[in-house]
């Protein structure tokens, strides 16, 4: 996750002027713990259809007791491997793109050089399990919520340098072309 250093600790700049190219930093997904009770569901599924297979009453059949776990699996384990498995986040150098849904994907970015804030919020559970929930906000749009995040600070810490490097490289270049960032 780190960029190559130079002097003193420093990534390399490019030169002003010139395009930086955009490098992916990180995709993440958030925590499979959520994922705990379909594989539980699943295991206990497995073991009921084994221990009920040639052992149901007369009216019922063997292929009703598959189609019965089926429709467990489909509704119970399936369907929430897939809602996990539909939502990504991507840091790259230039912004944090964040894309999910299952049928209609919905995807959202932010630049780093905009700049924004980054607030990490760490409940008992997440702290114990090593994740988090970032909020990025830039003042102007909805904040940007990355949910149940994996190495939570070490995103943040990276977010947090991403924006610093992005912005300086922004000033730098508006007084490389000549042209005077506004001051507040």
């Amino acid at each position: 996750m780190t960029q190559p250093t130079g002097i003193g600790g420093r990534p390399h700049m490019p030169a002003p002027g010139t395009p930086a190219p955009e490098l992916l930093v990180a995709r993440l997904r958030p925590h499979a713990r959520r994922l705990f009770w379909s594989a539980l569901v699943l295991i206990a599924l497995a073991g009921a259809t084994g221990y009920f297979y040639d052992h149901l009453p007369a009216p019922f059949t063997n292929l009703m007791l598959f189609l019965a776990a089926g429709l467990v699996a489909v509704v119970l384990v399936l369907a929430p491997w897939v809602i996990w498995l539909s939502r990504r986040y991507t840091i790259t150098t230039r912004r944090v793109i964040v894309a999910d849904g299952v049928f209609a994907r919905r995807r959202r970015e932010l630049s780093h050089a905009r700049g924004y804030t980054v607030a990490l919020r760490r409940g008992p559970l997440q702290r114990l399990w090593g994740t988090g929930t970032l909020t990025l906000s830039n003042g102007v749009d909805a904040p940007l919520r990355m949910v149940n995040i994996g190495h939570a600070r070490l995103v943040h810490e990276v977010l947090v340098d991403q924006v610093e490097v992005n912005q300086i490289l922004a000033h730098r270049d508006a007084y490389a072309t000549g042209v005077t960032p506004p001051t507040d």
